[in-house]
């Protein structure tokens, strides 16, 4: 498979990619340049605008506008333009990550701690009303969630462990946390992921250039090679969910490739799943 640049950038951190159907283009974020971009792929108009804080991640919402998981909590970005805080839940030394939003409309949103220290992110779970439940208080850099397309499974990435773990989900809970795959060392490791029509979890590797597919079973069966090392997400977007955008970061390298902190793009690399709306 031979990515394309879709959107030629100097990202930070690159992040988040995330299809928004109603509008027609692909969202994406800047972490630590606390920007919000958008890519219309039908047209190439782009949009970038700032945030008030670092981001972790922006998704639709079903009242129009987006939910943002930002360093000091989770707020609402109304269709006018408007900011206001749904959750607010400052740490100092922590900030937002990856977050990704359940069949129910709930926001599963990442923390993680400036330094990366063991035990000092969590996974939370945010509905529309702004109720809050920490799900896992010991994460050091949760990213990469994702569900099964039964809604049966979630998946989740804590960064420093290497490993992509399986939970079972029902009503809105997790159980019986086991390892799905384990990256091995030299290969980079784990960061955002999504789950595809067939079950397969697309993992993008940082510091590993690539993003590699796993079946549901657990077997690597496709690696895609990419020239920077600093992968972090991926996502399917297009009118029928078969283009892979993939966010790549700067940070950290001393001679960034050319492409690096650009958003990229694998026309037809498979069938995504449709991805439900914040509630809110």
């Amino acid at each position: 498979m031979t990515y394309e640049v879709a959107v030629r950038a100097e990202a930070t951190l690159g992040e988040g990619p995330t299809w928004d159907p109603a509008a027609g283009r692909l969202i994406w974020i800047d972490i630590l340049g606390s920007r919000l971009n958008t890519y219309d792929p039908s047209t190439g108009v782009r949009t970038s605008r700032s945030t008030p804080q670092h981001i972790g991640a922006a998704k639709p919402r079903t009242n129009g506008g987006l939910v943002l998981n930002l360093r000091d909590g989770v707020g609402l970005l109304d269709p006018d333009g408007s900011f206001r805080w749904l959750h607010h839940d400052p740490v100092p030394g922590r900030r937002a990550n990856d977050a990704a939003v359940a069949a129910d409309g709930s926001l599963w949103a990442g923390t993680m701690r400036y330094d990366e220290a063991p035990g000092g992110g969590t996974l939370s779970r945010i509905t529309g009303d702004g109720s809050a439940d920490v799900v896992l208080d010991d994460v050091a850099v949760s990213n990469g969630t994702g569900w099964s397309p039964d809604g049966r499974l979630m998946y989740y990435v804590d960064s420093p462990t290497r490993r992509v773990d399986v939970f079972d989900f029902e009503g809105g809970r997790v159980s019986g946390r086991r390892p799905f795959v384990e990256i091995e060392e030299g290969a980079g490791f784990p960061d955002g992921l999504t789950v595809d029509a067939d079950g397969c979890v697309w993992v993008a590797l940082w510091d590993g250039g690539a993003v590699r597919r796993y079946t549901p079973r657990g077997e690597l069966d496709r690696v895609i090679t990419l020239p920077t090392p600093r992968v972090t997400a991926c996502a399917f977007g297009g009118p029928d969910l078969s283009d892979l955008y993939i966010t790549t970061a700067r940070v950290g390298l001393d001679a960034p490739h050319p492409v690096a902190g650009s958003l990229l793009v694998i026309p037809g690399a498979g069938k995504g799943l449709q991805q439900p709306l914040f509630a809110g």
